[in-house]
């Protein structure tokens, strides 16, 4: 009998009773503290309400809440973004919305503030002057709290020095200041700390300092805060940018977009790893792909069909490169004669989309780069292609010994990625003519090999993010095929069933967004692209 089971039952029942005693007084704890800060906040606004005995009250304060309820229509023209301050607009009186990043007060007649939108900053001047900017506006302003909303106007001024602290060369002299939204005085992560390099900080320990290092569970529970990052902001630009090149390339071969459903009656790819729910009193899953409905769509005549959207994976994986939820990029298409032909589109798409990255993505990537610090990636202008055999040979020659009719591992994927960059120059790669035990039920077995299959993966910096093949449209051998690999066929019958009316060869292929951006910035964990990541252990925020 374990310890557990021959544990005394009153001292089991006494521990449960302490430890949802520990979490009641904790939530009672956090809850006063949230209370205190709201009191606090309050506390601040009020003692900076508008004081009536100044002349220039007008010019400063917090915006009440009716002015805040659509009140007034305004003309969209009259504010300038952050990003579009320069020299030209010196001398022109200008009025922009941005956080308050920053707040140094210099005595109390002079505060500095640096204002920052989407990812811009400008330092702005409240300086104490007769008939515009009171002492009290200074001290309002020196009393904001940082990353509140808050609407400047004032003079563009170009100062003498160069502005180390901002990104705009141009100093706005402050005549309005104005709180729109007032953050908690003390937030739970720093952006300061949050936006630091590792380099940073290994730098900073070598000199005998300590620098703050916010983990990455922390990031995420205040994930809100953690993507006002620079890096952050990046990232997600480029993975918009990923998307978009994937859709207007494909749209610009004669692709149809498709949006197919995601509570699907049965598995779409086999195997344990599907999310099963209930469905009005019958079985369903969540879609591990929209891999069956394109090929119904390809059955539709559609001829070339992609899609982006989400993709469900039960899988108890902690790895830094799985996700229980991500955003597929899945393309599906007639072919001809070969599955070459699909691979002749994954060729040119992606050399497409790393060359528009490279060119109008620099502002994000250096933004990505100053915090993760990576190396370009190096891609040929047309992919190379490996069959698998070819791989297992290159690894067999340094030491690496690989089932032959098996899958390749982690650490065998990165070690080939290794040697493809030695010899061949390349981070980016095709591998083709897998076994086909290691493929799922609906891929087309090689004609000249059974034991291998008409697939492929895509590889950048030795990890996969591409699996695709062509696939079985012959109805009777996809049952044999579905019934081999554990599959119930009644569950996916409307699917077979669709290639009972006269199907046409086809192949294609399913992308991971998070893990393209990922590998492209050379970053180290998924989870730094998943938006706000699903895996075993999170669900929120």
């Amino acid at each position: 009998m374990s310890s557990s089971e021959s544990q005394d039952p009153a001292a089991a029942s006494e521990a449960q009773i302490s430890k949802k005693a520990a979490k009641k007084e904790a939530a009672k704890q956090d809850k006063l503290r949230r209370r205190q800060e709201i009191a606090a906040a309050s506390a601040a606004t009020a003692n900076l309400s508008v004081d009536e005995a100044d002349p220039l009250a007008a010019n400063y304060g917090d915006v009440p809440l009716i002015d805040l309820q659509s009140k007034t229509p305004t003309d969209v023209s009259e504010w300038t973004r952050v990003e579009a301050l320069g020299a030209s607009l010196e001398n022109k009186t200008v009025l922009i919305r941005g956080r308050a990043q920053t707040i140094r007060p210099v005595g109390k007649k002079m505060a500095f503030l640096v204002i920052r939108e989407h990812g811009y900053t400008v330092q702005c001047l409240v300086q104490a002057q007769p008939d515009t900017v009171s002492p009290q506006m200074v001290k309002f302003a020196a009393a904001l709290n940082r990353e509140s909303i808050v609407d400047v106007e004032g003079v563009v001024s170009i100062p003498a020095a160069p502005i180390k602290g901002a990104t705009q060369q141009v100093e706005i002299q402050v005549r309005k200041l104005y709180c729109v939204s007032r953050a908690v005085p003390t937030l739970p992560i720093n952006l300061e700390d949050a936006a630091r390099s590792e380099v940073e900080i290994e730098k900073a320990l070598q000199a005998g300092e300590q620098l703050v290092r916010v983990n990455q569970d922390t990031r995420l529970n205040f994930r809100v805060l953690d993507v006002r990052t620079p890096a952050n902001q990046g990232i997600f630009r480029v993975q918009s940018h990923v998307a978009n090149a994937f859709r207007q390339f494909l749209l610009s071969e004669g692709f149809c977009e498709i949006h197919t459903p995601k509570l699907i009656a049965g598995s779409s790819e086999g195997g344990a790893s599907v999310f099963r729910l209930d469905y009005k009193g019958q079985p369903a899953c969540l879609a591990q792909s929209p891999q069956l409905h394109k090929q119904m769509c390809i059955c539709g005549d559609f001829g070339r069909v992609f899609e982006i959207g989400p993709v469900f994976r039960a899988e108890d994986s902690y790895t830094h490169r799985h996700l229980c939820e991500f955003t597929g990029l899945d393309v599906e298409m007639e072919i001809k004669k070969h599955y070459f032909e699909v691979m002749d589109v994954v060729d040119r798409l992606f050399v497409a989309m790393f060359d528009s990255l490279n060119q109008h993505c620099k502002k994000d990537l250096e933004a990505v780069g100053s915090q993760y610090p990576f190396e370009p990636l190096k891609y040929l202008r047309n992919t190379l292609r490996l069959t698998y055999e070819e791989g297992i040979q290159m690894l067999k020659d340094v030491g690496v010994e690989i089932e032959p009719f098996g899958d390749l591992n982690t650490e065998a994927e990165r070690k080939l990625g290794q040697l493809v960059l030695e010899k061949y120059g390349t981070e980016f790669y095709i591998l083709h003519r897998y076994p086909l035990a290691v493929r799922p039920f609906y891929t087309m077995p090689c004609y000249d090999n059974p034991s291998y299959s008409n697939s492929f993966d895509v590889f950048i910096r030795g990890e996969e993010i591409i699996s695709g093949a062509q696939r079985v449209h012959v109805p009777e051998f996809l049952e044999q095929r579905a019934a081999a690999c554990g599959i119930d066929v009644k569950t996916i019958s409307t699917y077979i069933d669709s290639f009972r009316y006269g199907a046409p060869p086809h192949g294609g292929f399913g992308v991971g967004l998070e893990r393209v951006v990922m590998l492209f910035c050379g970053l180290n964990n998924i989870r730094k692209t998943s938006l706000f990541p699903r895996d075993p252990l999170r669900i929120a925020p």
